[in-house]
């Protein structure tokens, strides 16, 4: 297939550490553009990473008529705002997660896209991971039983007050930055939605943005809980317990990218270590969406799955305000 002209709003700390390289790599996307507010900035790194086109606005960008994907890594709470001037200018977007700062927030733009006619999908990368295409499979035919409950824990430690995941009005927090993968988890190997959240939220005094979030999701009996947090020790793993076994993704979001992922299943026959060939989950990520482009779509991730999940990332900010269980 041609490849896809890419266009990236934003020199952002996170495109350049795991986005830039595997779509140097890719036959399906051409990395073609990039914005920023600061002209020299977008330039140097277009030179850095040889992008044949540079551009100091991102209004810019999206007036060149070769540019057919935008891709946003923008702060949170400009998401909804770049995802409509992207589909006014008729490009297609991935728009990294979460998609907006709110449930309404993301149907008003999602929907907006979609009357433009273009393609849009949350960056939820781990969804293209071959381990956890793997772990879903393994959940469906029941080879660990009925499954029960789904237990994750996420951390990192970030005191630093000028990054944007620790300034609220840009929509940081624990919550919107790592917990929506805690809240997409389980929606992804349940395949079904939570009916109700309850929560407890720890603030920062000086930020103001949540720094330690725990939850507990209700599946209609089934169970999904986690802890998130910006300021423990860097931690990630997810248990996926069954009737008759369990799972654990033992690397779940930050897979490496020169050792295997690995999946460890046990059940009745044993215990084994499922290795998976080093890959790179954001090539896979825009290659996916890259070939829905080219094939006239849908989207690999439906674009209202963002959505749903913006509406239990709600629930839990209520619960922790009323100390009850909130409807989703």
């Amino acid at each position: 297939m041609k490849a896809v002209k890419l266009g990236v709003l934003g020199v952002s700390g996170h495109f350049i550490k795991r986005t830039v390289l595997p779509l140097k790599k890719s036959s399906k996307v051409e990395l073609f553009a990039i914005a920023s507010r600061d002209e020299n900035k977008a330039a140097s790194t277009a030179k850095k990473f040889d992008i044949p086109k540079s551009y100091g606005s991102y209004e810019s960008l999206l007036n060149d008529p070769e540019v057919e994907m935008v891709y946003i890594p923008l702060p949170n709470h400009l998401h909804a705002k770049w995802i409509k001037a992207s589909a006014d200018a008729g490009k297609h977007i991935l728009c990294e997660k979460p998609i907006a700062m709110s449930a309404g927030e993301a149907e008003d733009a999602i929907a907006y896209a979609s009357s433009k006619g273009v393609l849009v999908m949350e960056a939820f990368m781990y969804r293209f991971q071959p381990q956890w295409i793997r772990a879903r499979e393994i959940a469906q035919v029941g080879e660990i039983g009925s499954l029960v409950s789904i237990e994750t824990f996420f951390s990192y430690h970030n005191p630093d007050p000028s990054n944007i995941r620790n300034i609220a009005e840009y929509g940081g927090g624990a919550l919107m930055d790592i917990g929506c993968y805690a809240v997409s988890v389980p929606r992804f190997i349940f395949g079904a939605e939570p009916v109700r959240a309850i929560s407890l939220i720890a603030y920062d005094d000086v930020f103001k943005t949540d720094k330690h979030v725990s939850a507990i999701l209700d599946f209609n009996g089934r169970r999904a809980s986690f802890t998130v947090s910006t300021q423990a020790f860097p931690y990630q793993k997810v248990f996926i317990h069954g009737s008759s076994g369990d799972m654990v993704v033992q690397t779940p979001f930050n897979t490496f990218t020169d050792v295997p992922a690995v999946l460890t299943v046990t059940n009745s026959i044993g215990k084994r270590d499922i290795h998976f060939e080093p890959y790179d989950q954001y090539g896979l990520q825009f290659n996916a969406f890259a070939e829905a482009i080219r094939n006239g779509g849908p989207a690999p991730t439906p674009p209202d799955d963002a959505i749903k999940n913006m509406r239990v990332i709600d629930a839990i900010f209520r619960s922790a305000k009323t100390g009850q269980w909130e409807k989703i």
